[in-house]
């Protein structure tokens, strides 16, 4: 049986093995995985995938940030201050707040559930789905949002009084587990029946 290397592409001829044996590439030394490896890996995509949809909600839609400036207190969402941009005319800076951290972040995590868990969609649309999941994952900034908070934080400690909202922990979560659906998906996987 002809398979390519995960890791470096390199074709191998794949001889049948014992349960105990395994196969690994000649060039970089990356073991095969068995279809067995491949099922835990999906389910483990599909279940952190799962639980950053389940936090995504809260993240967005909480409060995340309350600010204190001269006595004056003012509270928002993730979706909330996006619309407060729009309301207040940039709409520039709300059309990537909205596209970056909230529709391409939310795209990618049910995209991860379909090719792991769901598999609604033919097997046709699969290297599409795929590419598309991989082009958003490069292009959602929830993590940068994330950094840009606590950068906000420490410079700006000592005219504004910052307090993070119930949301902050769900946004940090969300976070961890869509990067933890990330690393654990294996592309490969979605090709094998």
């Amino acid at each position: 049986m002809l398979k390519a290397c995960h890791c470096c592409g390199l074709i191998h001829e794949i001889p049948q093995l014992e349960s105990e044996q395994a196969a690994a590439c000649t060039r970089c030394g990356s073991q095969f995985t068995e279809p067995a490896c491949r099922d835990i890996s999906a389910s483990r995509t599909a279940a952190a995938a799962i639980g950053a949809f389940l936090l995504f909600w809260p993240a967005i839609l909480l409060p995340i940030l309350r600010i204190d400036q001269l006595g004056l207190t003012h509270q928002s969402s993730i979706l909330g201050g996006t619309i407060e941009l729009f309301h207040h005319g940039n709409w520039f800076v709300g059309a990537v707040v909205l596209l970056f951290s909230v529709i391409f972040p939310l795209t990618k995590i049910v995209l991860l559930i379909e090719l792991s868990w769901l598999e609604l969609l033919h097997r046709k649309h699969k290297a599409f789905t795929l590419r598309m999941m991989e082009h958003l994952g490069k292009w959602s900034m929830m993590d940068v949002m994330l950094l840009a908070f606590l950068v906000m934080l420490v410079k700006l400690g000592d005219m504004v009084e910052f307090h993070f909202g119930p949301a902050i922990v769900a946004f940090t979560f969300c976070v961890a587990m869509s990067m933890l659906a990330s690393l654990s998906f294996d592309p490969h996987a979605i090709w094998e029946d």
